[in-house]
């Protein structure tokens, strides 16, 4: 793979995969406690905006479901490589498979084990952080009836255009190179189709992927944003997208930041917006060393803070890579060694599977971790 073609260029991707997931975590658990408050309020509680984890129902630190269906569309795609030893193709279809066994983490108080794979069996996934409706109907719906894995793959039937697709797509743009662009875009729309059915959503869903692949290539933010808008403006319905992103660009270049321009955006609650809210805050304070600026200005808004701040904490994540991230939130977000054996799963799939798993060998313990379905 020509990403991860040479050791050093390997270091860099694996540093950017951890950091793209780390971040997103950190970004999510920050804006958590906030995300119904109205931005004056956190303002007049945090005057330099929020940047320490805060309880606010749960403990501080804690992930919402943001963070929870990240993870799992993680595993998804390393199960789909997996799959691609029967002579199959790479089918997205397994991340909805992904999404089903979430679901059993809302819906249940522990594993039952009846499903296969590792990550399902972690007891501290099994809360429910405020998940989304959309999500929560869509999934139990594709769940109908006794052929459940036919079923997976489908589009829903609905008109939401919610956060809740391009909340958690951003591991599709981590896959390496000889994935090609349009692919990861059409994909992470497709992903985001599973449980949000307007356009917007979906191609806000493809955009932030397509941003995350450039960004772990090498590109400046403002190229990677170039990039992905050039592969938006393809897609029929992709007004409300390309506006929103080059409205947070436009003000990124000549706005004061700060909570007052933000909120110029929206509130997040819809796809475009918390897409935007995320790139104008990682814009607006793009060096490794404004990590923390960055995150606080995404989160203090009145709107879907965790969604916006997961979505910069992507971002700046794939950007910089892990060691940009404030250590201080780095040690307490809850979740971090699932979350980096994830992320260190991830590079090994998609750099060094071959010497896990095969049709005809090795036959490793992989396989048990991570089923091909």
């Amino acid at each position: 793979m020509s990403r991860v073609a040479d050791r050093v260029a390997e270091e860099t991707w694996r540093a950017r995969v951890r950091g793209c997931l780390l971040g997103g975590a950190i970004g999510d658990a920050l804006g958590g406690p906030v995300e119904f408050e109205d931005g004056r309020s956190i303002v007049a509680k945090h005057s330099d905006g929020l940047r320490t984890f805060v309880a606010g129902g749960w403990p501080a630190g804690t992930i919402t479901d943001d963070t929870q269906m990240t993870l799992f569309t993680v595993e998804g795609l390393i199960r789909a490589s997996v799959r691609t030893d029967r002579g199959l193709g790479f089918t997205v279809g397994v991340v909805h498979h992904a999404y089903d066994r979430w679901l059993d983490t809302q819906n249940l108080p522990g594993p039952s084990g009846e499903r296969d794979g590792w990550l399902i069996n972690e007891q501290w996934l099994y809360a429910r952080r405020a998940p989304g409706n959309t999500c929560l109907t869509a999934l139990t719906q594709a769940r109908k009836g006794e052929a459940r894995i036919a079923q997976y793959g489908g589009q829903t039937v609905n008109d939401s255009k919610g956060c809740g697709g391009v909340m958690r797509v951003a591991p599709f743009g981590l896959l390496p190179d000889d994935f090609p662009a349009e692919w990861i875009f059409d994909s992470a729309a497709t992903a985001a189709g599973y449980t949000h059915g307007h356009t917007t959503g979906k191609l806000a869903s493809g955009a932030l992927a397509a941003i995350i692949r450039e960004l772990c290539g090498g590109a400046s933010l403002d190229d990677a944003l170039t990039s992905a808008t050039n592969l938006l403006i393809k897609h029929e319905g992709h007004e409300e997208t390309s506006t929103a992103l080059a409205f947070a660009r436009h003000l990124a270049a000549t706005a004061p930041a700060g909570p007052v321009t933000v909120e110029r955006l929206g509130g997040g609650w819809v796809a475009e917006e918390a897409l935007a809210i995320a790139v104008y805050a990682a814009l607006a304070y793009p060096e490794p060393e404004q990590f923390l600026d960055a995150l606080a200005l995404a989160v203090t808004h009145s709107g879907d803070s965790d969604s916006t701040g997961a979505i910069c904490g992507n971002i700046l994540g794939a950007l910089h890579g892990e060691t940009a991230l404030p250590a201080e939130l780095v040690f307490t977000v809850e979740g971090r060694p699932v979350i980096l054996q994830l992320a260190d799963d991830f590079a090994l799939e998609f750099s060094q599977g071959k010497r896990l798993h095969g049709d005809y060998g090795p036959h490793t313990a992989w396989t048990t971790r991570y089923p091909g379905w």
